[in-house]
């Protein structure tokens, strides 16, 4: 388990933050996170605010790294770059979440080293993590000012002969009564450019490796815009099938076969191919895996069930 309890004792009263800071050598900031997210415990209780004393027994919950042997692909003074396979988280949701790619961004780098951005959990691919505080605030910063370069690929229903581009606006979805999208296809939505190049058509399988470009960073934007045209990421539980099928998935209720035969896959067939950026110097960085044998994990055309039509494809109802 990633979070671990261990307990002191402290003779004499003195301000929380500043037993931790001393104790654990850091700022005041990261020590004042520690008590607000509840993980310092004086006598078995939470402390009520960032300005409280202990004294006596206390207990620190905190972050123990547990490397599964996933090293980074590319090592620097100031960051790393994993290959994230599906199915791993790149945060802990919870503390009692078994693993995820911050064990080993701290294996490697040690407390200060962060992941940067944000990858799903069923895409796998390329993660970029900081080494120390600096490089976060850059690397972090240049997301937002969208000057890393993101390419992903996709496997896709269906055969695309030609590259295209899906610019739609899209917005937040603020009623999941009629349907699980996170978000729709909306004029009043924020605008979204993605491009798409196909690489490769499987004509067993009626599938097609696509490259996928982004120029802006909505959420769920290359899942929407391709179940937008009518060609949705094969595996994708939310933007494909029925509501039923949505439904069982979010409920954890939707047994692998089923989703294998309603979905297409037993994942989302997405995969964060490339990045590239500038820091001190210029990098482009590329996956190890370039997702053409993924197409094994796809369910054969003549088993799969058809594409939902949605709420008008992908509109707000």
């Amino acid at each position: 388990m990633p979070f671990v309890k261990k307990e002191y004792f402290v003779e004499n009263e003195i301000p929380a933050f500043l037993w931790l800071m001393r104790r654990f050598r850091l700022s005041q900031g990261e020590a004042q996170r520690v008590i607000d997210r509840g993980r310092l415990l004086c006598e078995g209780e939470r402390l009520p605010d960032k300005a409280a004393k202990i004294k006596g027994r206390v207990e620190v919950v905190y972050f123990q790294p547990a490397s599964r042997g996933r090293a980074p692909i590319l090592t620097t003074s100031d960051f790393y770059v994993f290959d994230k396979p599906s199915g791993v988280l790149v945060h802990p949701k919870k503390m009692t979440s078994p693993y995820s790619m911050l064990d080993e961004v701290r294996h490697y780098g040690g407390r200060k080293a962060n992941a940067v951005h944000r990858i799903d959990k069923e895409t796998s691919g390329l993660l970029l993590a900081s080494r120390h505080k600096e490089a976060e605030r850059f690397l972090k910063g240049a997301f937002e000012r969208k000057a890393i370069a993101k390419r992903y690929r996709a496997w896709v229903r269906g055969r695309i002969e030609h590259p295209f581009g899906v610019s739609a606006p899209i917005i937040q979805n603020d009623d999941y009564g009629p349907t699980k999208h996170k978000v729709f296809i909306d004029s009043a939505g924020k605008g979204a450019q993605t491009d798409f190049f196909p690489i490769l058509y499987d004509p067993v399988r009626d599938a097609t490796l696509l490259e996928c470009r982004l120029y802006t960073g909505r959420t769920h934007q290359i899942r929407i815009h391709l179940f937008h045209v009518k060609h949705p990421i094969l595996g994708d539980p939310i933007y494909g099938p029925d509501y039923a099928t949505a439904e069982a998935y979010l409920e954890k209720r939707l047994e692998p076969e089923e989703r294998w035969r309603k979905t297409g896959a037993n994942r989302l067939m997405l995969h964060a191919y490339s990045l590239e950026f500038t820091y001190k110097n210029p990098y482009y960085i590329v996956s190890r895996d370039d997702f053409v044998d993924a197409a094994c994990e796809i369910c054969p055309p003549q088993l799969r069930a058809p594409v939902s039509g949605g709420w008008k494809g992908t509109e707000r109802p």
